[in-house]
């Protein structure tokens, strides 16, 4: 009984890529999410703290026009919608929407659209 299952080939998974942005995404959102909330909801509009042109078109154009702030809106963007994607996926299950490859088309492949897509208006921008 031992040897046959020794010798049977491990099945592959892609779980663990899945877990692994799920895991990024949602340490991201945990740490930098309420921040973001704060600054770009509340204290930009309001002028708290910040100029008032602090959000301005042109300060983000020179933001994500440098390497460092296109690395950032790459890193935590994507991040977030692999983390939302895999939990809306796991929750559908959880309340009895079993829709298998439907539900992961429509959550991953929404995450993976919109990573094709801030990585497409990233390089619009230029460097």
């Amino acid at each position: 009984m031992g040897d046959d299952a020794m010798s049977r080939p491990l099945k592959r998974s892609n779980a663990p890529i899945f877990w692994g942005l799920f895991g990024a995404g949602g340490m991201l959102a945990a740490l930098l999410g309420p921040m973001l909330v704060f600054i770009t909801g509340i204290a930009a509009p309001l002028g708290f703290i910040l100029a008032p042109d602090a959000m301005s078109y042109a300060n983000m154009m020179a933001f994500t026009g440098h390497w460092l702030g296109k690395a950032f809106v790459f890193a935590i963007v994507p991040l977030f919608l692999w983390h939302a994607g895999h939990r809306v996926f796991h929750s559908l299950h959880d309340v009895g929407i079993h829709a298998g490859m439907v539900a992961r088309l429509v959550c991953y492949g929404g995450a993976l659209l919109g990573t094709l897509i801030v990585a497409w208006a990233l390089l619009l921008i230029g460097f």
